[in-house]
């Protein structure tokens, strides 16, 4: 079969198999055999080019990265709704539209709590999405809308132009997993499933978007060109027979029954895939609507039913510190079970010393809590009148809850974090970037190696990797003698990495790969490092004042030392290959923009440090060359505009050779 037959056959086979799991919720083949012809059709279109396809799913993964999105304006505004707190004015707006309309019907919907976006299709084609915005102007954000796999790249049958309206929301599975994640990475947490949505759906790079895991309901039709509905319900239909994942409604016209349903949603959210924060009770009849017309933002035909947020004492009943794989100290409390939001909750997050302070949360107080979202459980604020007489101030301790080594705050004072180079909290991620490329470059040690090591009991600090045995390496494939001795082999030869690169993979606060390669060449070995004073490393160029206190610290940690010392005896070497001789750059800060032709832009920056001098990644008052290849763009104006001299490559070969 040729290429473009194979290819037509497999972007229809897995375009099916895409609908049946992410809109119909009913899998029909198994993910290896997703898997398998995804990578078959990946190796074609990488073969021939030519053929591929927008709406092939191989385009999903996420493209480029943006610099900003560019402002749309919705060719069909994406107006508001009035919102209604309670059944009284519910029933006031159902009883006013039956005086006038005494045969209207009503759609009645969950209220997604997400982002709202319109997806525009031409000719079946999907050809853009843009945010809401301010409902007349919006934000382009096609590339990110691409990795939802519930909306379809191509229609069958679709009018000649169709615009749709859609809520994109993060399902509760995927909020719960991507909070795991920042919470093990030591990074703050999301508040709610729809900052989560609305902050991933604006990433200007695609790729992180698409690790989200973000879905989308269609609820409206903007705009069809010939196609007309009497309804709204035919509207719904006519989406779902184009195979959009359409938001589920009930078709009723008592005002008891409708309300009735507002509040059974309410009752069922917890076994909803997505957070909701009310319900949107719509006419029916369009040509209804177009009589009862709309306000300047709102129509007069739908209002939005929000619920209350569920609020409910509880007592403290203790309070736990966890360790972050970053190091950060995170406090939790645990609060007596009670029913919330439709689950029991036993803790809640306590984020940080000063939320604790400011709200002078103690071990054994009475507390209003309530779910963040739905989502996360949070204490807004305690009931002072049922203190208990014995209870104290907490203050998060002053050494790790996991390893004993000491905390210390971060430069903004809002987190403590663990100083152990050695602390089992955080060894995942500590031997994850001390083999990573700008660190210690051990190739073929990825993640899955270093927890299944650590997972052995093989790995207890980054040192170890130094000590590993062939059985032990072995141990993580059932044929893997092979495997395990390439990636020994690997690690043998990193123990003659440059110092710099030893520096920067010991993971000290604000030590980036740079700062690593000023202070190599500056002090030439481990032992001068160590033994040098703040003052002494305050004076080296890119060093401030809390990074030598950072230096110091780590290298007086009786844990730093003792991994240092077990990777000197393994033959790391702690010795800079890489003395600055030639200082003619010494002073100088450079700026490469533009698409460069004549050396990658390491290999420039890798020239720059060489002859003494600094590259930055912006252009400002301190810079002292901004070197341009194509397409320089904000950087070169800027530049222009402070009256920093500009190279041209030719310019800056010139300069060192």
């Amino acid at each position: 079969m040729e290429a473009r037959q194979r290819i037509d056959e497999l972007i229809r086979i897995l375009t099916e198999a895409n609908y049946r799991y992410y809109v119909q919720d009913d899998p029909t083949m198994p993910d290896f055999e997703y898997d398998r012809l995804l990578r078959e059709l990946e190796e074609l279109e990488a073969a021939n080019p030519n053929l591929v396809r927008p709406e092939s799913p191989t385009q999903r993964v996420g493209g480029e990265a943006l610099s900003k999105f560019e402002k749309v304006t919705h060719p069909v505004p994406l107006m508001s709704l009035q919102d209604v707190f309670s059944p009284d004015e519910l029933r006031e707006f159902i009883d006013k539209t039956l005086e006038s309309y005494p045969d209207s019907q009503f759609s009645v919907e969950p209220k997604v709590d997400g982002l709202s976006v319109a997806l525009e299709y031409e000719n079946g084609q999907f050809v853009r999405g843009a945010t809401r915005g301010d409902g007349v102007v919006g934000e382009d954000v096609t590339e990110n809308l691409k990795t939802i796999r519930s909306i379809p790249m191509r229609l069958e049958n679709a009018p000649a132009r169709l615009i749709v309206r859609g809520e994109v929301f993060m399902p509760k599975k995927s909020f719960e997993a991507l909070n795991g994640r920042q919470e093990a990475e030591g990074k703050p947490l999301f508040a709610n499933p729809r900052n989560a949505a609305a902050g991933s759906l604006r990433q200007l790079d695609s790729k992180i978007t698409a690790q989200r895991k973000l879905d989308i309901l269609i609820f409206n039709v903007q705009l069809a060109e010939g196609v007309e509905f009497k309804n709204h319900q035919q509207s719904l239909d006519f989406l779902r027979s184009l195979q959009f994942k359409v938001i589920d409604n009930a078709m009723l016209s008592d005002v008891d029954e409708i309300i009735d349903h507002v509040m059974a949603i309410n009752e069922n959210r917890e076994n909803l895939t997505c957070d909701i924060d009310g319900a949107v009770v719509k006419v029916n009849d369009l040509d209804q609507r177009a009589r009862m017309g709309a306000t300047a933002k709102c129509p007069k035909w739908a209002v939005a039913y929000k619920y209350p947020p569920e609020i409910k004492p509880t007592v403290v009943e203790d309070i736990v510190v966890q360790v972050g794989r970053t190091g950060v100290l995170t406090p939790k409390a645990v609060v007596k079970a009670v029913r919330l939001a439709g689950t029991t909750v036993t803790n809640a997050t306590l984020h940080n010393q000063d939320f604790i302070s400011q709200r002078d949360i103690r071990i054994g107080d009475t507390v209003l809590i309530r779910k963040a979202g739905e989502i996360i459980p949070e204490i807004l604020e305690v009931d002072l009148s049922k203190r208990p007489a014995a209870a104290q101030p907490y203050y998060l301790p002053s050494t790790c809850p996991v390893c004993g080594a000491p905390t210390a705050k971060d430069a903004d004072g809002a987190f403590l974090r663990c100083s152990g180079a050695e602390c089992p909290a955080q060894l995942s991620r500590n031997i994850a970037h001390f083999v990573s490329r700008d660190a210690m470059d051990i190739e073929g040690f990825g993640s899955a190696i270093v927890d299944g090591l650590i997972e052995k009991g093989y790995l207890k600090s980054p040192a170890d990797i130094y000590y590993l045995t062939l059985d032990e390496m072995k141990s993580l494939w059932q044929k893997g003698e092979l495997a395990a001795s390439k990636l020994l082999s690997a690690i043998e030869e990193s123990k003659e990495q440059d110092l710099s690169k030893l520096i920067f993979a010991l993971g000290i606060r604000q030590v980036g790969a740079k700062t690593g390669k000023v202070l190599a060449a500056t002090f030439g070995s481990m032992d001068a490092l160590m033994a040098a004073s703040v003052e002494e490393l305050t004076e080296v160029p890119d060093v401030g004042a809390v990074t030598a206190e950072n230096i110091a610290d780590w290298f007086a940690s009786p844990q730093s030392r003792h991994m240092v010392e077990r990777l000197r005896q393994a033959g790391v070497n702690f010795e800079s290959k890489r003395e600055i001789t030639d200082t003619r750059f010494a002073g100088m800060t450079f700026v490469l923009t533009g698409a460069l032709s004549k050396f990658t832009r390491e290999e420039a920056t890798e020239k720059i440090e060489l002859f003494g001098g600094k590259a930055s990644g912006s252009v400002s008052k301190k810079t002292t060359y901004v070197v341009v290849g194509e397409n320089a763009g904000s950087k070169e104006r800027k530049a222009r505009e402070l009256g920093i001299p500009i190279l041209s490559e030719d310019d800056f070969l010139n300069m060192i050779q």
